[in-house]
């Protein structure tokens, strides 16, 4: 399995972050290019490598963390998505004022899908701080909790055994259209919810 990051920030650097610690290779990319990603790729080990955005995108899970006005520009022009996975972890939502994005009452994952045809988009890595996702995911006796939903079995499935291989425990949400809505952060009741299964 290959694994490339589109974005650098918070989310995506925290995504990296757990993949090093289980010694998961993955391309990690931005939109000032690899030089820019010299320090953290240090930081990070030799299992994470700076990559360009093109080269992120040829991967076969392909993790999606952008600033929401951002994320035309940065899925724009990207070879056809051929029925790989997407990891979206955006929010419709940007600093410094963090007002919601209007989108007319669709759910958030469902405008990125918009933006990814062909691929099979996976809701998820969102509703957790990025300190947070970036930390031991065991935690009082069990392990933390990511949220996931989608419309393709097969996709959610594959994120889910990510999911578990990084030490994390997945809870399917079920479609885009559902699970999107709960996790979604403006307006989902799950954000934040920083939650432990035992056992």
């Amino acid at each position: 399995m290959t694994i490339g990051i589109i974005g650098s920030g918070a989310i995506g650097a925290a995504f990296a972050r757990t993949l090093a610690r289980a010694g998961i290779e993955a391309t990690i990319s931005n939109s000032r290019g690899p030089e820019s990603l010299k320090e953290l790729v240090r930081e990070l080990g030799s299992s994470i490598k700076a990559g360009t955005r093109e080269e992120a995108a040829r991967a076969e899970i392909v993790f999606v963390a952008v600033n929401w006005s951002k994320l035309p520009v940065a899925l724009a022009g990207l070879p056809n998505w051929g029925g790989r996975i997407v990891i979206d972890a955006n929010n419709p939502i940007e600093a410094p004022l963090f007002e919601p994005v209007d989108l007319k009452g669709r759910v958030s994952s469902e405008v990125v899908a918009g933006l990814l045809p062909a691929a099979r988009v996976v809701k998820a890595f969102n509703h957790l701080r990025a300190e947070v996702l970036a930390g031991d995911p065991r935690a009082d006796g069990g392990r933390r909790v990511l949220f996931y939903s989608g419309d393709d079995n097969t996709a959610k499935a594959e994120v889910a055994a990510l999911i578990d291989r990084i030490g994390f425990v997945g809870i399917e949400l079920g479609s885009l259209a559902v699970g999107g809505r709960l996790a979604q952060f403006p307006g989902g009741p799950l954000p934040n919810q920083n939650l432990v299964k035992i056992g």
